[in-house]
Parts: structure tokens; sequence; C-alpha cells
């Protein structure tokens, strides 16, 4: 199913706002994914590392067990990148899903004017918007206004505040809060069914 591009926005400065809002959404969504596949990491090692240790006086652990007629049959465990990018496929679909975002990607809007973009990016943020808000809860990691000053002292965490501009020495540092940043404090995604393939973002569809 394509996007209907002919729809045209009242004013222009609309659309060319709609257009911003969508290259900030596609960024946006680039840092989900990234943030995803590792909290799905962490978690997964986390779990590992959890585990006890089997003594020294325990009796060994077949690496194939026998099934009830004798054969061996090994069981294939899931690794920690086989379920990050299984979660990452889920976040496309549902995006697809409500946004039709994959569809939007997959148009040549080099032969759209602005206008017929701007319509259609106003169908993806909604559906984009939707989505997030359902899943996700996600806040600024400071909470002052962009363009404040801003104070970072001696051990700041580097993996949430990213220092530009003229970098010189060490810590504190003082300047001007360009981004706040965002940090999700909640994810959940619908567990899959059964027999559920992740790599079909969209099943197709035939019209009897």
């Amino acid at each position: 199913m394509k996007i209907d591009l002919n729809l045209i926005p009242t004013t222009f400065d609309a659309i060319h706002a709609a257009l911003a809002m969508t290259v900030a959404g596609l960024f946006f969504l680039l840092i989900l994914l990234l943030i995803l596949a590792l909290l799905t990491f962490l978690r997964r090692k986390n779990t590992t590392d959890s585990m006890p240790e089997l003594s020294a006086t325990a009796a060994p652990v077949s690496e194939t067990p026998s099934a009830s007629n004798g054969s061996s049959i090994p069981e294939k465990p899931v690794q920690a990148p086989e379920i990050a990018a299984g979660s990452a496929l889920q976040l496309l679909a549902l995006l697809q899903q409500e946004a039709r975002f994959v569809d939007f990607l997959q148009e040549n809007v080099a032969v759209y004017s602005d206008q017929e973009i701007g319509a259609a990016a106003r169908v993806v943020h909604d559906g984009c918007v939707k989505i997030v808000r359902k899943h996700f809860d996600i806040r600024p990691v400071y909470e002052q206004s962009e363009g404040s000053s801003i104070t970072l002292p001696p051990g700041f965490d580097a993996s949430s505040t990213r220092l530009i501009g003229n970098v010189v020495g060490h810590a504190p540092f003082t300047g001007t809060l360009v981004h706040r940043g965002y940090r999700a404090t909640r994810c959940e995604l619908p567990h899959l069914t059964a027999g559920h393939d992740p790599h079909i973002i969209a099943a197709a569809e035939v019209e009897l």
C-alpha cells in the first residue's frame, strides 16, 4: 500500500515544519533502535553473569541431551544479537503498521514536490508519535531549557552528554546546552506469538 501524496497542506510554513519533524523523527528512530539493541544486549549479559557457577564436585552436564528415542538433539541457544535484531524488526513493523513508515522510505520522493512530501509527512509523523508514546517513555537528559548555561562536574556521565565545540582541558566544563538529549525510561514491546517471523515487516496483501 502506498501513501497518498496528492494532499496539499494549506500553508508553506506548515509544509516545512512537517518536513523538519519528519527528519527529526527519522533521526530519533535511529537513536531508539540503537538504544533498544544496547539495552537488550546488556539485559542478556546481566542474566548470564547472574547465573550461579557449578561447584567442582557437581556432576557434569551433558552438552548433547538425549531424546526419548535415544538420539541426541542439541539445543540451539538464542544469541543476544538475534534478540536485539528481533526487537528492532518488531519496532519497524509497528511503525509500518501505524505510520506506513517503510512505505514512505521506499518512495522516490525526488519526483514529488515539497507540498506533496509535506502532506505525506503528516501521516508518517502522526503514526510514529502514536507508536512511541504507546511503547516508550522518553524523558530529556537535562531538564534545563536549551540555550541555558550548564556546568558539567568532574566525573559527569560521558555516555549521556556529548561535548562539542572547542573542548580543552578537564572537567568541570561550563557551556551552553544546545540539545537536552533524550533518555528512554520505559520500553515495552508486545510479546511475539510462537512461530511468528519477525523478518516480515508487513505482510503482502492479495485482493480476491
